[in-house]
């Protein structure tokens, strides 16, 4: 995902000399590029992520539209009252791209819970005038930078770091705030967001050779989120599963849950994702994926359990 990055803000700071990139010593290779051929355009505030909102505050404030990019755990939790008062509470117009979402710092081994993403939902979607996408690919990912350029105002950018597989072509019709039908279904509507959509697809793929039907979806935008595309798919379901990298107090789980109840849906929800916990182990993303239950295999045997407990 870090090199769909790049490449889209390369543009992006090619044809407007107003869009900065911020760094906290978490660049990457790419980011040499964007250096070399836009010194003036370039900024790294070292390990001082609150330093780095508050300045990107002040340069949107001059008519710059700053991307500020680092480690997500580092920007949601240590800088949260930076990113609130200085930005949001201001409406100005600064882009974050939190890298690593849920446990996708994974991909260097030796970081644990405290490198873990899995709690920033709850967080961001509680303040006012912040935009809060979820890319599950790198083409996602792509589309939802255009789209955060296009508003003026700010955006928080959930990116993963593991080497995401896509699931989409150049024909992907993104359609911003809109929910996307990955596998269609008619009796189980099964809700995901980020880069663990990959494993619910597979899961549900599997369940639907076992004769279990399941309408797949993607939320990539979680404020705003499609209240109508969600109950349109959710309505007739039996019952309806959220998978998500990330507690099930206070994200997509919850998310969902406030808008059936709104909506009058008496289908039960089953929240799959950490259980009011921080992820446990240690190792790339697929391995704590599977270590807490939320991989492919644990993602196919929840919902085929659930499934089976229904139709008995």
């Amino acid at each position: 995902m870090q090199k769909a990055y790049i490449n889209v803000l390369y543009d992006l700071m090619q044809k407007d000399r107003n869009v900065v990139s911020l760094l906290s010593d978490s660049g990457t290779d790419y980011d040499f590029m964007l250096a070399r051929d836009f010194p003036a355009q370039c900024f790294n505030f070292g390990v001082a992520e609150q330093n780095q909102v508050a300045a990107a505050s002040g340069m949107a404030a001059l008519g710059k539209i700053p991307f500020v990019y680092t480690t997500g755990a580092f920007i949601v939790y240590r800088a949260y009252e930076f990113l609130r008062n200085d930005v949001c509470f201001q409406k100005r117009n600064v882009k974050f791209v939190g890298v690593g979402m849920g446990m996708g710092m994974g991909s260097w081994s030796t970081l644990g819970a405290s490198h873990h993403a899995t709690e920033d939902i709850s967080a961001l979607r509680a303040i006012p005038n912040l935009i809060l996408l979820s890319a599950a690919t790198p083409i996602e990912l792509q589309n939802c930078v255009r789209a955060a350029y296009d508003i003026n105002g700010p955006v928080y950018i959930r990116m993963g770091m593991a080497g995401e597989e896509e699931l989409y072509d150049e024909s992907y019709d993104y359609q911003f705030g809109k929910i996307s039908q990955l596998l269609s279904g008619r009796d189980f509507t099964l809700f995901a967001t980020g880069t663990i959509v990959a494993d619910a697809l597979k899961a549900a793929k599997q369940l639907t050779e076992d004769g279990i039907s399941i309408n797949l979806n993607n939320i990539h935008a979680l404020k705003p989120i499609d209240k109508n595309g969600i109950i349109e798919a959710a309505k007739d379901s039996k019952k309806i599963f959220t998978v998500e990298e990330h507690n099930i107090y206070g994200g997509l789980g919850s998310i969902i849950a406030e808008i059936i109840a709104e909506a009058g849906i008496a289908a039960p929800l089953v929240k799959i994702g950490l259980d009011d916990c921080f992820a446990k182990g240690y190792g790339k993303t697929s391995e704590i994926r599977r270590l807490n239950g939320i991989d492919e295999n644990g993602i196919y045997k929840r919902i085929a359990c659930e499934c089976i407990s229904r139709e008995r």
